[in-house]
């Protein structure tokens, strides 16, 4: 295992969120490339946010070594070097792409990279530790190999940090109008903290709570506070309560398609290896959304 590489470089009432002091921001942001494919979309995401808020970033990638097939135990030299090789020029690629995205980035710029046999999101989270926010791409393992994946779901479980997923087909988050999937719950109440400097530099918010239709009035009062809230934040928001009456994700991406929204904040829960979102079995339509960014938190 080789060491780490640096580099440096609809609502019932109404709710007055007039400017107060500036509030949260992010400082720095940790941009996640999967190595052995473009990511231009998600540098071009990365850089506008970094832009927009004034942020340090810090590129990283990591790449685990080829594993010898199960039962075997054995590699040829040659396909030992041809890994190494192969790792080292996906590595700098990654890293050059990256460079060249942020070369004229006003703020400081850093890349990190490692090669390991653990999980990537293990490496990944231990160097969160120095940002506000992870950007990473959506993809699905098996479509990619598992030497270069993060698993975005064990990210957002381990890392302590809010983290942006990006679909693969997105190249720009204009921020115009965002929608709080919203269950009374720690998660989603952090995720909404997280979550503070992009719903402040959101044209539009909506909080969107959902339950059977007898319990949409406890739903509405309840998004009522949290509009509230962030009215206090400078974050004018609205509600809007709906009927659950079908798959919880088809019912959210209903309202969110109807709603025209770019971004989804959302809580995030787990035990042990299942991975369940606070807003019901939508894990992996969050996470592989095709169409909009989702930021989670756990």
């Amino acid at each position: 295992m080789n060491a780490p590489t640096r580099a440096v470089l609809e609502l019932s009432r109404d709710h007055d969120a007039s400017p107060g002091p500036q509030g949260p921001t992010y400082k720095t942001l940790m941009v996640h490339l999967e190595v052995g494919r473009p990511n231009p979309g998600l540098l071009r995401i990365a850089k506008d946010l970094a832009d927009r808020f004034g942020a340090g970033v810090v590129g990283i990638a990591g790449r685990q070594p080829m594993q010898p097939p199960y039962g075997d135990g054995y590699l040829a030299g040659d396909t030992i070097q041809l890994d190494r090789d192969t790792i080292e020029l996906e590595l700098k690629t990654a890293e050059t792409a990256f460079r060249d995205a942020f070369h004229d980035h006003s703020e400081k710029v850093e890349w990190r990279s490692c090669v390991t046999t653990l999980p990537l999101s293990d490496y990944v989270t231990r160097e969160a530790r120095c940002a506000d926010l992870i950007i990473t791409g959506a993809t699905r393992v098996a479509a990619f190999s598992a030497t270069r994946h993060v698993n975005a779901g064990d990210l957002v479980m381990q890392a302590g940090r809010p983290v942006l997923v990006v679909p693969a087909g997105a190249n720009q988050l204009g921020l115009k109008r965002t929608i709080i999937a919203w269950k009374d719950t720690r998660e989603a109440r952090r995720a909404v903290v997280d979550a503070l400097p992009l719903l402040k530099a959101s044209e539009q918010v909506t909080v969107i709570g959902m339950g059977r239709a007898e319990a949409l009035p406890h739903v509405l009062a309840h998004l009522e506070d949290v509009v509230g809230w962030l009215a206090s934040h400078s974050v004018l928001a609205k509600a809007l309560t709906a009927p659950c009456v079908r798959d919880a994700a088809d019912s959210l991406y209903d309202i969110v398609r109807d709603v025209g929204a770019d971004l989804i904040v959302a809580g995030a829960y787990g035990h042990n290896r299942l991975r369940e979102w606070a807003f019901g079995g939508v894990t992996g339509d969050l996470l592989l959304c095709e169409d909009r960014c989702a930021c989670l938190s756990h």
